[in-house]
């Protein structure tokens, strides 16, 4: 099989597995345990024992925050891992080393080793089934890591925490970022619920770098926390002071005062550069991790983590903001973002479509009054919401709504409708911005 053909086979076999949060009709929903994900990587060699790690957990910003300290790292010359989910174009974007994609001879490498471990132990009967499409995805990257020696890996953990994939290593630390009402069919249906299982990731004596949030959620950690003995890291010596929250701004880290600029905007990801560089203080001060607040500040600067609030400009046509926001809290972020924009745009035109088991009314709510107009349109993805569904909340809004089935059309559409100094913003799902990224992209934005 030609190298080119064995990529596209093992795309197609990952893609094959039956998604975690997608349920067939008539078939029962997804148990979620640790127990089979032990067994395959066991005859795997145990791959996530050759390397240290970090976890970092959260509903909003645990990408930005995992990109964030993965670049800082990398900027102070350590070999590291970076997996992240999900992915906009391509799957490969899930699992860096040194700030670069896995390619896709690697790739195909890593994937077939692990189908085919994974196939024998369930011809063995050492697993009931095959593991799902993230179980195989999290196996092939901790490989990954552990083949190419990084000296540090950073896992952002896919969903929860507690019965989580990646929650098989031993972290040196645990990170949790914003929790808010998200997945509420699996994690429950309360922030306190649901901060009860991002905790998961904590370890007995173990070290938590978090930020106050929530009361709820900052009383269902805390109580976690004291259970297990964990120490706490308080990343808010790191958030920028009221006044510096745009562009770069002075922080005191390591004991010297540096200027930190990262490209991620937002008011938001200060919170989540602020966690980050606790994370980095930490790994400095008790685990021998040599980092200077240069590099820090540089690492933050060279930070990549594309379709969070990216802006593509070309002449002729408005400007077309794309962000992931893909929950209420997220929503809300983008609001924020939008309102403050300088100067502000003479008028605006979303391209909305969202997963069926998302709050998709109440972002609705939140976001489309900021609009003229609202394009409608199906996220590429089995778990979409009906036009039906969106055609209602955003009725409830009462803002002026089109229509195109096909994403590429609603972005056509709206950038048609919007004046030259106007901005069109496209959000709801991740799998939407996927689906646009890479035309914004080629079409010389």
């Amino acid at each position: 099989m030609s190298y080119s053909a064995s990529y596209s086979a093992a795309v197609d076999g990952l893609f094959s597995l039956a998604g975690e949060l997608h349920t067939a009709p008539g078939q029962p929903r997804r148990k979620f345990e640790l127990d089979a994900m032990r067994v395959l990587l066991d005859a795997l060699g145990s791959p996530q024992r050759e390397f240290p790690s970090v976890l970092i957990a959260g509903t909003n910003g645990k990408g930005s925050t995992s990109a964030t300290l993965a670049s800082i790292l990398g900027a102070g010359g350590y070999r590291t891992g970076l997996y992240t989910s999900p992915h906009l174009l391509r799957v490969n974007e899930r699992i860096r080393i040194d700030g670069r994609d896995i390619s896709d001879d690697d790739f195909a490498d890593f994937y077939f080793r692990v189908d085919d471990c994974a196939r024998r132990l369930v011809a063995e009967g050492l697993l009931k089934d095959h593991p799902s499409f993230f179980e195989t995805m999290t196996a092939l990257a901790l490989l990954a890591f552990a083949e190419r020696r990084v000296e540090i890996a950073v896992l952002e953990v896919g969903m929860g925490g507690r019965l989580d994939a990646t929650n098989v290593v031993e972290p040196l630390l645990s990170v949790i970022t914003d929790i808010s009402l998200d997945h509420t069919e699996w994690l429950g249906g309360t922030i306190a619920e649901i901060a009860r299982e991002k905790a998961g990731i904590l370890r007995q004596n173990g070290v938590l770098v978090t930020l106050p949030q929530h009361p709820e959620a900052n009383q269902a950690i805390g109580e976690a926390a004291v259970t297990l003995n964990v120490r706490g890291a308080n990343a808010v010596d790191y958030v920028p002071a009221r006044g510096d929250e745009v562009g770069a701004y002075p922080l005191t880290v390591l004991g010297e005062r540096v200027v930190i600029e990262s490209p991620l905007h937002g008011a938001h990801q200060q919170r989540n550069v602020a966690l980050a560089i606790a994370a980095a203080v930490e790994l400095c001060n008790q685990h021998g991790y040599k980092l200077t607040a240069a590099q820090i500040a540089e690492g933050i600067r060279a930070t990549r983590w594309p379709g969070r609030l990216e802006r593509f400009s070309r002449a002729g046509s408005p400007d077309v903001m794309v962000d992931v926001a893909h929950n209420p809290a997220g929503a809300w972020a983008l609001r924020s973002a939008l309102s403050h924009l300088d100067p502000q745009p003479r008028a605006m035109t979303a391209v909305f479509g969202c997963l069926k088991d998302k709050a998709f009314a109440e972002m609705a709510q939140i976001l489309f009054p900021l609009f003229e107009t609202v394009v409608l349109t199906e996220a590429p993805s089995p778990r979409a919401a009906s036009m039906a569904e969106l055609k209602a909340a955003a009725d409830a809004t009462g803002v002026r709504v089109l229509s195109a089935a096909d994403p590429r059309d609603a972005l056509a559409r709206a950038i048609e409708i919007t004046p030259l100094d106007g901005i069109v913003a496209v959000t709801g799902s991740v799998y939407l911005v996927g689906e646009l990224i890479g035309l914004l992209a080629e079409s010389g934005s």
